[in-house]
């Protein structure tokens, strides 16, 4: 029998969140090794628990969810997700531009797999989250990185993304507020994305699974609202993040702008919704419940709440380390600090943090797997206690004590 291998549409995808470095991880795991894992915004071992109304209410509709649901979702959470965006200027919005899904993953790939063609170019952010890039590449697509300036807090360079747009580029994603930065864009700068966009007659594919977790002054702005009737805006979000329940899978994409344009795309995503029958049914129950009850997240992003005070030390601490910077997030749950190459001479950043995790049994995230360009950076989860930040901190301090330079 022949050697069975994988396609090779999988040459060029990579998913470093977690990759060989976690097989890494389960093998230390297995010899007995307690590991800390800071790779994965992963809400629940961390001791976040899901709101006990969102909970009784998914218990409270089992009996009714053993069933295959509409393929783009139920009628109670596509109405709630639209009522969401009319609340927030989006006036037009209809149950029938809201598609539900397992997760922002999952609609990710499909709306990639419905809109792009073999050689279409897809302007990608750099840091990105690396699904983005891998489902493009999927797609048939090419992923075109443009940077983001982490001297100019980690905003996008609009100059740079104005030199990668060919005949060939077809949408633009921003990812707002940022993962693995951050970064949470000012009015400004979300409508200097919409315009290029406008101009170069690009779709937006909006990933703002993080809107709810923002920080002191920062203010989170839906780039759908800038872009009226003319651009095309695929709007990402969902449950995961905010609402502390990453395992129930509970996602939407909603769909704004010149529809009248998109119909022959809408057919197609409305197709692959179709294929995979429906979204799990009993988690679409706790959309209307989340997005309309009491919204207990605004207690952990404000001084004395759990993510507020652990991004902050978070942050604090790293930038104590000599030859280490990071810019101090703004949102989501995450810190991307810099290593200083002329302290720490990392050629393998990957390198760098499988020789952490055996060292000191910290599991992050190396910078080029999120598709930055220089072997400089590395993501670290925000979600443990204070204790343990400090903790796990002061280990990789430790560590890197014995890489710098003299």
């Amino acid at each position: 029998m022949r050697p069975i291998v994988q396609s090779k549409k999988l040459q060029h995808v990579r998913y470093d969140v977690r990759g060989p470095i976690l097989v890494e991880a389960q093998r230390l795991e297995s010899e007995g090794h307690k590991i800390l894992k800071l790779n994965i915004g992963n809400t629940a071992p961390f001791g976040f628990e899901a709101p006990e109304a969102i909970v009784a209410d998914i218990v409270h509709n089992l009996p009714d969810s053993q069933g295959y649901a509409d393929s783009k979702g139920i009628y109670s959470a596509r109405t709630a997700v639209a009522q969401y965006y009319q609340a927030r200027g989006l006036r037009e919005t209809t149950v029938e531009d809201v598609y539900i899904g397992n997760g922002v993953s999952e609609l990710i790939s499909m709306v990639l797999q419905a809109f792009v063609d073999d050689g279409n170019e897809i302007l990608v952010p750099a840091p990105d989250y690396p699904l983005w890039t891998g489902a493009v590449t999927l797609s048939g697509g090419t992923a075109v990185h443009y940077r983001c300036d982490e001297s100019n807090g980690w905003n996008p360079d609009l100059e740079d993304i104005e030199s990668k747009i060919t005949e060939n580029t077809h949408a633009i994603v921003v990812i707002n507020p940022n993962n693995p930065t951050g970064a949470v864009y000012s009015e400004e700068t979300v409508r200097a994305l919409v315009d290029i966009a406008r101009r170069h007659r690009l779709v937006v594919m909006a990933d703002e699974i993080y809107e709810k977790i923002i920080f002191d002054d920062a203010v989170h702005h839906h780039a759908a609202t800038f872009a009226g009737d003319d651009v095309l805006c695929l709007t990402f979000s969902g449950l995961s993040k905010a609402y502390r329940v990453c395992g129930y899978r509970a996602g939407w994409v909603m769909v704004s702008g010149p529809k009248h344009l998109a119909e022959d795309f809408l057919e197609g995503l409305t197709l692959l919704a179709n294929m995979r029958m429906c979204a799990n049914v009993p988690a679409q129950h706790a959309i209307q419940t989340a997005l309309g009850g009491y919204q207990s997240i605004t207690e952990l992003i404000v001084p004395g709440g759990r993510f507020y005070e652990q991004s902050k030390l978070a942050s604090r601490l790293l930038n104590e380390i000599p030859g280490v910077s990071c810019v101090e997030p703004r949102g989501a749950l995450y810190c991307f600090p810099r290593l200083d190459p002329e302290v720490y001479p990392i050629a393998d950043d990957e390198a760098f943090v499988i020789d952490l995790l055996r060292a000191k049994k910290i599991l992050v995230t190396h910078g080029t797997g999120f598709n930055w360009f220089e072997p400089d950076h590395f993501r670290l989860v925000t979600l443990p206690d204070t204790d343990t930040l400090t903790e796990a901190i002061g280990r990789i301090s430790d560590h890197l004590a014995t890489l710098r330079t003299p």
